[in-house]
């Protein structure tokens, strides 16, 4: 079983550092492989659905030997339409074992999200704020109880 447990990049290494951030890519990589077990195997758009959460929508983007690119998100139905948050796009590297966020987002609706933002705004560039967002709502996926398996 993979545990993510020994891999806390807040704390191993120095943030904003080549080495952490390569940290948190393994770290958002292991958190992906409990919410999306067979990454690697998976193709099409899926949808999770647990109690008191938002439906988490996943859709595979492109896929080669090497990568898997996906989009995550929720789906809120507001007054003006469908609002499509996080909007996370997200590059797997297989032969890595690595996960990074590739585009997110710019406008967070989540309160968690824009402190997560906001907290990191000034100590991170802007590849450690949207993986280190990917990486915190990766675990709060998984504490939910979201899971995408292959049909």
């Amino acid at each position: 079983m993979l545990l993510d447990s020994y891999l806390v990049p807040e704390t191993v290494v120095k943030p904003k550092s080549f080495v952490g951030l390569m940290a948190l890519y393994e770290s958002n990589y292991l958190r992906l492989l409990r919410l999306i077990p067979d990454v690697d195997r998976i193709d099409g758009c899926f949808r999770s659905r647990v109690a008191g959460d938002c439906d988490l929508y996943v859709e595979v983007i492109e896929t080669s030997r090497y990568t898997v690119t996906l989009s995550l998100t929720y789906h809120f139905a507001t007054d003006q339409g469908l609002l499509v948050n996080p909007d996370m796009m997200v590059r797997i590297y297989l032969d890595g074992r690595q996960a990074e966020v590739l585009a997110i987002g710019e406008t967070q609706r989540h309160a968690a999200l824009r402190r997560l933002v906001f907290e990191h705004k000034l100590e991170l560039d802007r590849r450690w704020r949207c993986n280190m967002i990917l990486n915190k709502w990766l675990e709060y996926l998984s504490d939910q109880g979201h899971l995408i398996l292959d049909r």
